[in-house]
């Protein structure tokens, strides 16, 4: 008994991978003062370029970063899936589509003067379809967002999680996910607008799109939106449902074995995840103002995989830093070498897999800990030499 309350105990006391602990650090932990200045630090430099950002950047850079934010929102929810729990999805972008069409369904019928959607009257349609009906309504658009894809992804996780399917198993099953999903939207014309997807959107809760105010307003939502996904992960990774998802993740029969339902933990997780990717993909619409399938298929879900990656999987900040340098990387190397961004970004993912597999905040904390490395040396050589 007492043998396995120990096990036990290991298992709640699971923490995210992080780079070994550099010689003569003994794998301590940073002093508690210490880590609360770094934290201090990043949030001031956080609300600075918030607060900075809209009196600097023209509208067209604004909406740009407050796109880049909506994406970090997508990474935030993505790492909580694949960092902490080890499901990694390759079909993220369905979550994320299911969010955005959601609100672009609302604000189409919002702003349709003869009661149907224009892409409807183009192609022939002479009556609302029954499931466009109840999006009329900002009240059901809105929740909807977020709950429709969290229910997908319960059933997609109960379905498969209770027949052992994980690794690059559950990897490809959300990846054709993500592809039958792109189809089914190209191939309802009249429903979905088809390959063009739903377009002109020029108002959102009586925000005229295109113009300064409106563009700060979003950017600030797209900003908030971040912080609060950010404390929302921040607490569920700190929480004891955190530990547990971490010990599912490094050893899932182990916590089977505790009597714990592995099954029931990885289904919250990844429903969490999902209803975030939905809230980015609600946010998506009115700044970008289109939603289309190219915006839900295979290659963004890929995208997101990277955006993790090379900021840092297993971190709460790493996501987010991920998403903001990729995203800008992707705009400036298009602008200077428009057909060789893909190429770049796979030699970047190849890059950060190989040299730093922990990504950007990965390969920061072995900076930080050499660095503390070479000033113990110091001290220790200055002590040897006021001895003798």
């Amino acid at each position: 008994m007492a043998a396995t309350t120990a096990t036990e105990g290991e298992v709640l006391s699971a923490q995210p991978p992080g780079p070994d602990p550099g010689p003569g650090t003994g794998g301590e932990p940073a002093p508690t003062a210490r880590r609360a200045l770094r934290q201090g630090l990043a949030v001031a430099v956080a609300l600075v370029v918030v607060v900075v950002a809209p009196l600097v950047l023209s509208e067209f850079r604004l909406a740009l970063l407050a796109k880049y934010l909506v994406f970090a929102v997508v990474a935030i929810g993505l790492n909580l899936a694949w960092g902490y729990g080890g499901m990694l999805s390759l079909g993220h972008g369905v979550f994320f589509g299911l969010g955005a069409y959601c609100t672009a369904m609302h604000f189409k019928l919002a702003d349709a003067r003869s009661g149907l959607p224009d892409f409807m009257t183009w192609s022939g349609v002479e009556s609302l379809p029954a499931i466009w009906a109840p999006f009329r309504s900002a009240w059901f658009a809105l929740p909807a967002a977020v709950l429709v894809p969290m229910v997908l992804a319960a059933l997609l996780g109960a379905s498969v999680f209770r027949r052992r399917v994980r690794g690059a198993y559950f990897a490809l099953l959300t990846q054709a996910l993500a592809a039958a999903f792109a189809i089914l939207l190209v191939g309802q014309q009249g429903l979905t607008g088809g390959t063009n997807g739903l377009t002109n959107i020029t108002e959102v809760f009586g925000l005229e799109l295109g113009n300064p105010r409106s563009t700060q307003v979003l950017f600030f939502v797209a900003a908030g939106a971040v912080a609060a996904t950010f404390l929302i992960a921040r607490q569920v990774v700190q929480s004891r449902f955190g530990r547990l998802l971490m010990a599912v993740r490094d050893g899932e029969d182990r916590v089977r074995f505790l009597g714990y339902d592995a099954n029931r933990v990885k289904v919250l997780a990844f429903s969490l995840s999902a209803g975030m990717a939905g809230l980015a993909g609600a946010l998506f619409v009115p700044i970008v103002g289109i939603v289309s399938p190219a915006n839900v298929g295979v290659v963004p879900s890929i995208e997101m995989v990277i955006w993790v990656a090379i900021g840092g999987r297993a971190t709460l900040a790493g996501p987010i830093v991920g998403a903001l340098v990729v995203s800008s990387a992707h705009t400036s190397l298009s602008e200077w070498y428009p057909g060789g961004w893909l190429y770049l970004q796979g030699a970047l993912f190849v890059v950060t897999m190989v040299w730093a597999p922990r990504g950007l905040a990965g390969l920061a904390e072995v900076v930080r800990r050499r660095r503390e490395h070479d000033r113990a040396g110091a001290r220790a050589e200055v002590a040897v030499g006021t001895a003798s």
